[in-house]
């Protein structure tokens, strides 16, 4: 029996490359993405998709409008940036789910799917006769997710503010508390007075968030009906997600009635724990606990700063953020990243202190160990020709995830699905799309 150094072994058994004809984690799951205008459901379906699930993307007959949000109007064919990633390994049909045939034809596709997943107002699809009440009779282990910011429930869905309203990132970081504690602090006078104001975070968290909870939601209510034969309905609020993992917030307003206010770069649970400005860029810099604190000063030659800030409350203060921050800058402002990387690796001193390359865009994508790491990939699509996408995350001995391809123009396979599924022919299918159906 051959041995391995361990790194070599993990190596070899979790290689993405080795991916291909290995089995799936959801081999034998189909699930119906019916995500209008959300990343959220686009995500979590994509999550599924690479898992080895069939995932099915049910889209408008002119497209969802989910594929025009994209910087600049950008597009790669009928496509925008963002949706060619989330439209990964996914077959894309057209159906008019509002036509009386369309609910037809719909009903007749849930049987054959064990997870449909959903991205509109509360109660659209039960007013459209496709709610879950209606489902879970055509398919008794059916799992149904609907994903809305508001959740399909609660005083403001029943007000009215939620109750027509679709799934939006930005109502989802202001809901979870995100968007009032990113940006410039409004003390610090020094940056213009627009720009010290609440701040969304600039990629869609919100989305990507609630649409991985509810991948992980669809997930374990598919074990459960693997076991007992029994679906069930899914809410999932991305606000809800988000404030999840907001870590102390809630819980410093509910014991003190402090609000944690915008801290731009900084921590206020440690410091040192933020950016600095070296001479070509931005590094970062840890050293919090008070040996830490020692080292790092030691490192810069200013072991007053550990007399003026000796504890973790006064280098917590907001207030010492600035100062304390000005004063380090003193020494990395006169050092090159690589150089202060270098520094702060000789140091054999007491306490642990750390520091970190902040890369440039440009370096970040140049990086080679994402792509060794199939983190990022240069995919050659059928439909989309040559891009760059986002790998899967999970790297898996037993049933890796997969990138089988990138994306589909819209309804490419309505002919593989509507005939090999649900055995129309030719000419019905054709009859559909000059209605407008499909």
């Amino acid at each position: 029996m051959e041995t391995y150094e361990w790194a070599e072994w993990a190596r070899l058994n979790t290689e993405p490359d080795t991916a291909k004809g290995k089995a799936k984690a959801l081999d034998g799951i189909t699930v119906l993405d019916l995500s209008y205008g959300s990343f959220a459901g686009l995500f979590a379906s994509s999550l599924m998709a690479e898992m080895g699930a069939k995932v099915i993307r049910i889209e408008p007959p002119e497209g969802d409008i989910s594929r025009k949000m994209t910087p600049e109007a950008m597009k790669v064919k009928d496509t925008g940036l963002a949706y060619i990633v989330e439209g990964r390994n996914k077959y894309h049909i057209t159906l008019d789910i509002t036509s009386q045939e369309g609910k037809n034809i719909f009903l007749k596709l849930v049987p054959k799917t064990q997870v449909i997943i959903e991205t509109f107002p509360p109660k659209y699809m039960e007013k459209l006769g496709l709610g879950w009440d209606v489902l879970k009779d055509k398919n008794p282990s059916l799992v149904y997710c609907a994903i809305n910011s508001w959740g399909q429930d609660g005083p403001s869905v029943e007000d009215g503010m939620g109750q027509e309203s679709l799934d939006y990132d930005v109502v989802a970081q202001a809901l979870g508390g995100f968007a009032w504690t990113v940006g410039l602090p409004e003390d610090y006078t020094e940056f213009p007075e627009h720009t010290r104001v609440p701040t969304r975070m600039g990629n869609w968290m919100g989305w990507y968030v609630g649409g991985a909870m509810a991948a992980f939601s669809v997930m374990s209510a598919i074990l459960f009906a693997e076991a007992t034969g029994e679906g069930q309905f899914i809410d999932i609020s991305p606000a809800e997600a988000l404030a999840s993992v907001n870590n102390y917030a809630f819980h410093l307003y509910h014991l003190t009635g402090m609000v944690i206010g915008r801290v731009a770069n900084f921590e206020p649970a440690a410091y040192a724990y933020n950016y600095v400005q070296a001479k070509d860029g931005m590094v970062f810099l840890a050293g919090y606990a008070d040996p830490n604190w020692e080292a790092l000063c030691s490192i810069i030659g200013r072991p007053d700063l550990v007399e003026k800030y000796p504890t973790l409350k006064d280098r917590t203060n907001p207030k010492n953020f600035v100062p304390m921050t000005q004063e380090i800058e003193k020494f990395t402002k006169q050092h090159t990243r690589e150089e202060i990387l270098k520094i702060w690796l000789d140091y054999k001193g007491p306490g642990v202190t750390v520091a970190g390359e902040i890369l440039k865009p440009l370096e970040s994508m140049e990086l080679e160990h994402w792509y060794d790491r199939k983190a990022l990939m240069k995919v050659k699509d059928r439909d989309y020709g040559e891009v760059l996408i986002q790998g899967p995350i999970s790297k898996m001995s037993g049933t890796p995830p997969e990138v089988k391809w990138v994306c589909r123009p819209v309804g490419a396979d309505n002919r593989l699905i509507y005939l090999d599924l649900l055995g129309y022919d030719e000419e019905e299918l054709d009859k559909l799309k000059g209605k407008g159906v499909v």
